[in-house]
């Protein structure tokens, strides 16, 4: 869809964006990182980039964190342990929330909190709520907390997901909810033009998702020592790779540390234990513009972003067929590479990327707010 398709007309004036993000999200923090490169991986200067739909007919602000200090914290810190969402830092923005047309979230720990303050201040401001982990765990949620989710869910007028799965599990629950799936997308500005890696295999993986399934992964490469891993997380405990000489662990401290080993590696790898909200995408993405041939774990809804001519999907919690998958990379390298290009290839205007992430989120907001002032007009 064009740009200018995503724009109110001019009498109507911008859409009025509130995002609220986690508190350590605070955007001035966001853009510290990003500009100093601390804050790694492929990012825009604002939290996820959603201050990019300033350029769409938006006009965007973002929620703050506040210098607490320790009793304020623990305060904090406990209500969520009990709630499972951020209720005083939604409480915060309380005013700000009552002063816009729509609040934008990244996760349900989000739009939870925003829905019970606006339910508790009867704020009619619209919502959109971003998905991602909490329909993988619904069913071993206790009692108390699903009814209290059950009671906030209905107040979010669009819920939106990031993989086709997790969105019909929610369809199920609540069936008369609105809900769409948004691929998620990261800055496409940069590309490193694919390839062909023959020789030696360099695997690379990264992430702290809690779904990556690092196990796995050490497994493949202790069946297997001619393959090379680096692993850059902090998610793998140390007793899993000790006395595995090929298998590397640290964290990348900047972004120039994790181009460098995109630029070293043979293959991204990206392992993954069953889920439903397309964990490890950004990893695949990033994978993606550096050019690497990517195997991942056929898990999640990812195929609703990459095809399997795309990016190499291997069955999950399976170390041999991951072991096999990796060293293909060596064994066909022609192959591998115009897999590489296809995936990158996907990265593009009209296929994936933070700009039709973000366009998303402006065409459901102009959705909302023109059945806002026209609620009796057909669908």
């Amino acid at each position: 869809m064009p740009v200018e398709d995503a724009h109110r007309s001019p009498s109507e004036g911008p859409i009025r964006v509130f995002v609220h993000l986690a508190e350590n999200k605070d955007a001035e923090r966001w853009r510290a990182g990003w500009a100093a490169g601390t804050l790694v991986g492929i990012n825009d200067a604002t939290p996820y980039g959603y201050g990019r739909a300033n350029d769409l007919g938006c006009s965007v602000t973002f929620s703050k964190g506040c210098h607490e200090g320790p009793l304020s914290k623990l305060a904090r810190y406990g209500l969520r342990a009990i709630l499972g969402f951020d209720f005083l830092h939604a409480w915060r923005q309380r005013k700000a929330f009552a002063e816009v047309d729509v609040i934008w979230t990244h996760t349900e720990s989000q739009y939870l909190a925003v829905a019970a303050v606006a339910k508790l201040t009867g704020t009619r401001t619209k919502i959109i709520g971003q998905t991602v982990w909490l329909f993988d765990h619904w069913f071993s949620l206790s009692w108390l907390k699903r009814t209290l989710y059950a009671g906030l869910v209905p107040r979010v007028d669009v819920l939106t997901f990031l993989s086709p799965l997790n969105l019909e599990v929610a369809r199920k629950l609540f069936p008369g909810a609105d809900v769409r799936f948004v691929p998620f997308g990261i800055p496409t500005e940069t590309k490193i033009a694919p390839r062909s890696r023959p020789g030696p295999v360099r695997v690379l993986a990264i992430g702290n998702d809690r779904h990556r399934d690092w196990e796995t992964l050490v497994a493949a490469a202790k069946a297997k020592p001619e393959l090379s891993v680096v692993i850059l997380s902090g998610t793998v405990a140390k007793r899993l790779v000790r006395n595995i000489p090929n298998v590397e662990v640290r964290r990348a401290r900047h972004t120039r540390e994790l181009m460098a080993e995109m630029e070293k590696a043979s293959v991204l790898c990206v392992p993954l234990k069953p889920n439903l909200h397309a964990s490890g995408i950004t990893a695949i993405e990033e994978g993606a513009l550096a050019g690497l041939p990517i195997v991942a774990s056929d898990t999640g809804g990812l195929r609703a972003y990459f095809p399997e001519e795309a990016v190499r999907y291997v069955v999950p919690q399976d170390p041999m067929a991951l072991a096999d998958a990796l060293l293909e990379v060596g064994r066909k390298p022609d192959e591998m590479l115009e897999m590489a290009v296809r995936a990158q290839g996907r990265m593009a205007p009209g296929g994936l990327g933070v700009d039709e992430y973000v366009r998303a989120h402006v065409l459901i907001s102009r959705d909302l707010l023109r059945k806002a002032d026209f609620p009796d007009e057909a669908p």
